[in-house]
């Protein structure tokens, strides 16, 4: 338990110090903006689709290390895939985080991903972890209003 603990931490550091995508993307066709008041956690997502396909997608915000470090986990994770498969990681991403039963063996498709299973545990962090993930089914839909995970 402790290795993985130690893997979560090195991994959620890493991520939040040194995060990947993170910046304005010029040529973005979509965008949608993400604010959890309780803690202050902000983000926006920038995609550019190429059809059905995210062929480029960037972040920026500012927020605790969890928030920062599931930004960009997931902009590596969805890069290339098509608005459908996008959809299902969030969703299982969301299942890992709020299920009944979490159990990381059983979603290999999240990758690293499933470092985020132990989040499960403090109810303010799932927000944390999962604000970026909701900003991108807005930018996906091209909402207009600011997402909130309150």
């Amino acid at each position: 338990m402790t290795d993985l603990r130690d893997l979560y931490q090195e991994v959620l550091l890493d991520h939040s110090k040194r995060p990947r995508n993170f910046g304005v993307l010029d040529d973005a066709d979509h965008t949608a903006v993400g604010h959890n008041p309780l803690c202050g956690d902000k983000v926006v997502i920038y995609l550019r689709m190429e059809g059905d396909r995210i062929a480029e997608i960037r972040f920026q915000g500012q927020g605790c290390a969890v928030s920062q470090a599931s930004a960009s986990m997931m902009t590596e994770s969805v890069k290339g895939k098509t608005r459908a498969e996008a959809e299902a990681l969030f969703e299982r991403f969301h299942e890992l985080l709020t299920g009944k039963e979490p159990d990381a063996a059983e979603a290999p498709e999240l990758g690293k991903l499933t470092i985020f299973a132990g989040v499960r545990k403090y109810p303010v962090r799932v927000k944390c972890a999962t604000l970026a993930w909701h900003t991108l089914r807005a930018a996906l839909e091209q909402k207009t209003e600011t997402v909130s995970t309150e």
